[in-house]
């Protein structure tokens, strides 16, 4: 039972030591903190063709969905 709790006990403490380190900001090439690049937006998965039917991106005339 001590060993159960023991080990529940170390594992919150890793859990809650790791977010900070995962929320850290970005670094440049010599360890100094910099501003971190701008997320890229997400590309949408389907587009639609004039007649509102989804057709493969790239085509002439669709647009995202």
């Amino acid at each position: 039972m001590l060993i159960k709790a023991f080990a529940a006990t170390a594992a919150l403490a890793l859990l809650s030591t790791a977010a900070p380190t995962l929320a850290a900001p970005c670094r440049d090439a010599h360890g100094k903190v910099a501003k971190c690049p701008p997320k890229a937006a997400a590309k949408p998965a389907r587009c639609k063709d004039a007649k509102s039917k989804f057709a493969k991106c790239g085509m002439p005339g669709t647009h995202p969905a």
